[in-house]
């Protein structure tokens, strides 16, 4: 991977502090304390970054680690995290439930909330850190998901840990114009898995509200690229009410106008990543999937991706950044 960080390239005595720090910089402010008994930690972290995600390995011994609310209102970091258990087990612990994993299996859980991770034993995880409105524009109730174990015995979690391996291994012979589609494909199917945990099943939805909602989304994706694209305008063309398209959409983990931006910024990112669009610039990729203001189009695009968009295609998302509020009209 492209980054690699060992407690072996320092003292002893110097160990946990590197660890610590190491920690902190590759994913958000965090405590890290050895197990009981023990001096230090030891341990490595390989990373690397595909387009919006970030994908590392850690291996470690025993710790204890602690997002605490003072650390969370010091810092403006909105990311979902994604432990992958490798070797060993280890708890997550968050809103007041506790993921325990065994080798394949995954659990989900969101930097502005505390919460703990606990490994009594050596251990390595394979982590994913994404945009936190990647997930809430995807996923109701993210809430209820964190901390829930999805076994990797079967189904996505399954499909899961066979890709994330088959990634960690390739990642660094990966075409930079295929970034894009791979990042897509791993949070496809880390949607699929979340989705089937009990908390985030849906209830059903007539046939006609089906319809509506599915009319709806075919009519936005067709004008993405329309400035004056509107939630009054989509129930013009539909011939329908504001209020009836509200209604067939609830359930859906954000807004009709959410969702319409989240699309935008989706397609923009995907023209950024390519190469064959190098000559147009970041301007006209933004106009041109319905932006009429480059500032917004900047602060939107750092609020889905937690990076900026001059980095996103150059290929070195700026780890500075991060995420902030989702634009919210369209």
């Amino acid at each position: 991977m492209q980054q690699m960080l060992s407690t072996q390239q320092v003292e002893p005595a110097q160990r946990l502090a590197f660890w610590t720090d190491s920690v902190c910089n590759t994913y958000v402010q965090l405590d890290c304390d050895a197990a009981a008994g023990a001096a230090s930690i030891e341990g490595d972290i390989a990373a690397a970054t595909l387009a919006s995600l970030q994908l590392s390995c850690v291996t470690a011994t025993a710790q204890h680690v602690r997002r605490t609310p003072a650390q969370i209102a010091r810092a403006s970091e909105d990311y979902f995290l994604v432990s992958i258990q490798s070797q060993g087990e280890g708890l997550i612990l968050q809103d007041d439930r506790v993921a325990h994993l065994r080798p394949g299996d995954f659990a989900l859980y969101d930097s502005t909330r505390p919460y703990e991770l606990r490994f009594d034993g050596p251990f390595q995880q394979y982590v994913l850190r994404l945009p936190g409105p990647t997930l809430r524009t995807a996923l109701r109730h993210t809430p209820s998901l964190t901390a829930s174990t999805v076994s990797g015995q079967r189904g996505a979690g399954h499909l899961m840990i066979g890709m994330i391996r088959t990634l960690a291994a390739d990642i660094d012979t990966l075409a930079p114009e295929s970034a894009h589609a791979v990042a897509e494909s791993v949070t496809q199917i880390l949607i699929a898995g979340l989705s089937g945990l009990p908390a985030a099943r849906q209830a059903p939805v007539s046939q006609l509200a089906a319809y509506h909602r599915q009319q709806t989304k075919a009519a936005a994706m067709a004008r993405l690229r329309d400035p004056a694209l509107s939630v009054a305008s989509l129930a013009a063309q539909l011939r329908l009410s504001p209020s009836t398209l509200h209604r067939a959409w609830a359930g859906e983990a954000c807004s009709i106008a959410d969702w319409i931006w989240a699309r935008r910024l989706d397609a923009a990112r995907r023209d950024l990543c390519d190469p064959a669009l190098r000559a147009r610039s970041i301007s006209e990729i933004a106009f041109g999937w319905g932006f009429s203001d480059a500032a917004h189009f900047s602060r939107a695009f750092r609020s889905r991706f937690g990076c900026a968009a001059r980095d996103m295609r150059a290929g070195q998302p700026d780890r500075s950044v991060q995420t902030g509020t989702p634009p919210t009209s369209a």
